[in-house]
This record gives C-alpha cells, structure tokens and sequence, in this order.
C-alpha cells in the first residue's frame, strides 16, 4: 500500500477517523475530509502524522457539489494522485420520529448526506480513477463504501436513514459494474452496532440487548473492528470479490431460530 493515497470521508471522527489511522500504519498517504474547520481537528491530524504518513485534511461539504469539488481539487494539488476512496461520511436523523410523524426536511437531509453525495463523489472519483488507470496501466485503485446493517435491518424511527443505506448498497454494486472493466474493485462494508458518537444517545438500550443475545458475539463492535476490514480491502487481499458485502456485524444478522 505504499505511496498510494486514500481519501476517506468523515476521517476525523469515529469510523472514518479509525479507517484512517489503519491505512497510515500500512503505508498510505491519508486524505481526511470534514466539515470542521482545520483547528478543530489538530490533534487528529497530529496523531495520524505520527504513523509516519503524509496527512492532508480537506475541509467541505461532500453533499454539495462545490464542497465535493473543493476537496477533490485540493487533493489533486497536494498529491496529484488518488488510489483509494472510502465513503464513510453519514448522518442518522437529527430526532428519531415514528415513520407517520417524519419530516420531509429530515429525510432530503439524510438522503443528501448519506445517498447524494457519495455517488456523486464517487463519479468524480471514478472518473479520475479511469483517467490515471489509462495513463499507467500498473495504477492500482479501490472504491470502499461504508454501509449499514439498517441497509437490511429495520428501526422504524430512522425510516429516512435505513431508506437511505438501502440506497447505498446499490450505489456500491452499481460502481462494482461500471469499473470492473478497468480492475478496479468496489465493496460494501457493512458495520452493525458500532461504539461511536452516532450510537452514544442509545448506548442503554443496546448494552441491555447485546446482554440478551441481539449479537451472536455478546459485545459491541468498534471502529476498528470496521478499519481492519477496509484494511484487507484496500490491500488487494480480495481481489475477485468486487461488489461483495463484508459484514462487521458481530453476527446480528444471522438468522436464528
């Protein structure tokens, strides 16, 4: 993985900001971006330089059209390169609301955020992508898409956002078709309670059901649980699985009688 670039969406905090020091001790040149502003996230920066890569943070609105251009132009300045995209930024519900009291404001938000802006950063991305794979026929990319087992799952009170993850796992098979005749691999890495920031309000509720088998390993998973798996994706380790949904769900989603 060395000297190749990787971008990952909402690297400053939680999953992303694990993905992201996983990818620097292997090697890679990070590309974090955020909507803070640069002095929110020094430490973050300062920890990830410490691994010995090169750490650019890109500040912007990847839901928008000029926020996605304003950090893809800074990435194209600073390294002229990119090999590797992880889509991790999202955002659940501001309120969690019975599906029959939801507004239409919360859901154009979560679709914006969470469908929106990753596929259309993802076509800028591809793009670029096909344009370095057509001028070196030895570049070497991945498109990595950070998922949710709400893609399947059902909280009724986040209808906007399991609508929205079940959009995001067509994205990644949509993109596994289009750039697998350039060899460029996409994958859906499907994470299923994690301990973050998104799950802190709710921390109560899902210690008492992982105690009471909602998990069939009895613990949360972790940010880093979802980084190593980027981790082996990112590396090439499967390399005949594009499209492929990697579940980092401790087994919540088996079927058990």
């Amino acid at each position: 993985m060395g000297n190749q670039v990787a971008l990952i969406t909402g690297g400053s905090r939680g999953i992303g900001f694990a993905i992201a020091k996983e990818l620097a001790r292997n090697g890679c040149d990070i590309a974090i971006n955020g909507v803070r502003d640069a002095g929110q996230v020094t430490d973050v920066i300062n920890e990830l330089k410490s691994t010995g890569s090169d750490v650019l943070y890109c500040q912007g609105d990847v839901s928008s059209p000029e926020g996605r251009q304003q950090v893809l132009d800074k990435i194209r300045t600073d390294y002229g390169k990119l090999h590797i995209l992880v889509n991790n930024a999202g955002v659940g519900p501001k309120e969690r609301l019975d599906p029959l009291k939801a507004t239409r404001e919360s859901y154009e938000r979560v679709m914006r955020i969470n469908l929106e802006g990753p596929y259309f950063l993802t076509q800028s991305v591809a793009n670029w992508m096909v344009e370095q794979k057509n001028a070196d026929q030895e570049y070497s990319g991945s498109i990595i898409n950070i998922g949710s087992i709400s893609a399947t799952v059902i909280s009724p009170e986040r209808g906007e956002y399991c609508i929205s993850k079940a959009g995001f796992s067509m994205h990644s098979k949509i993109w596994a078709v289009r750039m697998a005749e350039f060899g460029i691999p996409v994958y859906e890495v499907r994470p299923g309670v994690i301990k973050t920031d998104m799950t802190a309000k709710v921390t109560e509720k899902y210690d008492r059901l992982i105690e009471n088998g909602l998990t069939v390993q009895p613990r949360w998973g972790y940010p880093e649980d979802v980084a190593r798996s980027v981790k082996a994706l990112a590396m090439g380790d499967f390399p005949y699985s594009t499209g492929e949904v990697f579940m980092v769900d401790g087994g919540l989603t088996l079927q058990r009688l």
